[in-house]
């Protein structure tokens, strides 16, 4: 998948961090990882489950439904989590708002 989808980038003249450029071990580097998977979290929460399938169901179905507002905000705000990256040359860093 992530061939797939660094050659449709690619092909479109869009520009993305490769790989072999991308620090190892950075999740709080993922838009999905820090803000995306937060808000899905708070949809997931806001009833209870009874079992494991009604949970994965809530969540397939969440992730159809999601803001892409809240998906514009976490690509906004990603530039913040990579300037803390280099400051502090791939070493720990939080993200404190």
């Amino acid at each position: 998948m992530a061939r797939c989808t660094q050659n449709w980038l690619t092909a479109r003249g869009i520009d993305f961090i490769g790989h072999e450029d991308w620090p190892t071990s950075s999740p709080d580097l993922n838009p999905m990882d820090y803000k995306t998977w937060q808000h899905l979290e708070m949809k997931l929460c806001a009833k209870p489950h009874q079992n494991l399938e009604s949970l994965r169901a809530s969540l397939a179905k969440a992730a159809t439904e999601i803001d892409m507002n809240v998906v514009r905000a976490a690509i906004d705000d990603w530039p913040h989590p990579l300037r803390a990256c280099i400051q502090n040359r791939g070493g720990h860093f939080e993200i404190c708002k």
